[in-house]
């Protein structure tokens, strides 16, 4: 099996990193983690990519030209799959356009349900009676791309928002490696 070369977006902890990594030493696993881009100078996933001696960019969102430095490594590392792992900003149209290849996020609701941010808060507000992770394409509306794989669980009345998002992440760790399997599965 010749494995694809991947692209992580972090923007915090890095579990997802953290998680997709350990996966992709094993052997039938379709991808290699070739680099890990970060929007945050102070993200601790940052570590993990030091840690397992990826390659890793640092960029400021803020400057006009960062989405072209980016395409350019992406371009170096010969990246064809993007993981959007926690990472908390918008991927233009441009930058969709010009990449042209699979970019994949994770979210932690059951999607539709929950788009956008303070998904935890919300899913209680509501009084939900289950929720869960969303792995899904992405597109140029948020957090609207065709599905890959979700997984649930029922919320229990002592569930609080650091519950929900720590039974959440779990799943999304499995999850995560599930989606690249079924996508790279018949490719």
């Amino acid at each position: 099996m010749v494995k694809k070369n991947a692209c992580v977006f972090i923007s915090g902890n890095g579990s997802n990193l953290r998680s997709l990594i350990n996966h992709s030493r094993n052997q039938t696993f379709p991808i290699n983690i070739s680099l890990v881009v970060c929007n945050k100078i102070n993200a601790k996933g940052i570590f993990y990519a030091k840690k397992y001696s990826i390659p890793y960019l640092i960029i400021n969102t803020k400057k006009r030209n960062f989405e072209n430095i980016v395409l350019q490594k992406l371009k170096r590392y010969k990246i064809s799959l993007i993981c959007l792992a926690g990472y908390m900003k918008i991927i233009s149209k441009n930058f969709l356009k010009s990449f042209g290849k699979k970019i994949i996020n994770v979210h932690p609701s059951l999607l539709p349900k929950f788009k956008g941010l303070n998904t935890f808060e919300r899913v209680l507000k509501d009084k939900e009676k289950k929720t869960g992770c969303t792995i899904h394409y992405v597109n140029e509306k948020l957090d609207n791309g065709k599905n890959i794989i979700q997984k649930s669980f029922f919320i229990s009345k002592e569930d609080n928002v650091k519950f929900l998002k720590k039974k959440t992440q779990s799943l999304e760790h499995k999850a995560f490696s599930e989606a690249i399997i079924k996508i790279y599965r018949y490719t």
